[in-house]
């Protein structure tokens, strides 16, 4: 049986086994993937295999790096490319796909466990971080600037009862631009002598 058979079977057996199942995806005809954990939580994961052109005669690719993922550290997306390829080496030959995402499905909770302790990490040096920034902050901080009771009453004088300044407060005095320009009728005038 060549390649593509057994491409074409494993790819037939798959639908038929995850139909249904909202955490799986197939995106092409080599490219599957499985989302493990709470959908859009950040104890998640998303596994993509992508079959090459000799698969299963030799390893997929396994691909963490989808946005999907963007929460998880580089070490951890390693760890289990790493630990799914080691685990694609005794099924070389044979449809390893299936195999492959309940092997994951097994270590989720380590993984999970794994991806809290990160986090815990990262939290706390995200505080560190943070107050040390706020310090600053305050130090940088300009004070309000403080307006007397007559300052006051003048800004409210040119904002209405509403809250709103009255019609026309930013128009030209148009008398006195008319005064300073002329009308049409001495321009004409003008022009003309």
């Amino acid at each position: 049986m060549s390649e593509l058979e057994f491409q074409d079977e494993e790819r037939e057996a798959l639908l038929s086994i995850y139909e249904g199942d909202t955490a799986f995806k197939q995106v092409s005809n080599t490219v599957f993937q499985y989302k493990y954990g709470e959908p859009d939580s950040p104890r998640s994961l998303l596994l993509e295999i992508i079959w090459g052109e000799n698969y299963p005669t030799e390893k997929p690719d396994v691909n963490m790096d989808t946005f999907y993922n963007r929460h998880i550290n580089a070490s951890l997306k390693q760890r289990v490319k790493d630990m799914v390829l080691g685990e694609a080496e005794q099924y070389l030959g044979m449809s390893m796909t299936y195999s492959l995402f309940e092997y994951v499905k097994e270590k989720f909770d380590d993984f999970v466990k794994e991806l809290a302790n990160a986090e815990i990490v990262t939290d706390k040096v995200e505080e560190l971080t943070i107050g040390d920034q706020v310090d600053d902050n305050k130090k940088k901080c300009l004070k309000k600037e403080q307006l007397t009771k007559a300052q006051k009453r003048r800004q409210w004088d040119k904002v209405g009862d509403k809250g709103e300044r009255p019609r026309g407060w930013d128009w030209v005095d148009i008398v006195k631009h008319l005064s300073q320009t002329g009308s049409k009728e001495d321009q004409v005038s003008a022009s003309t002598s």
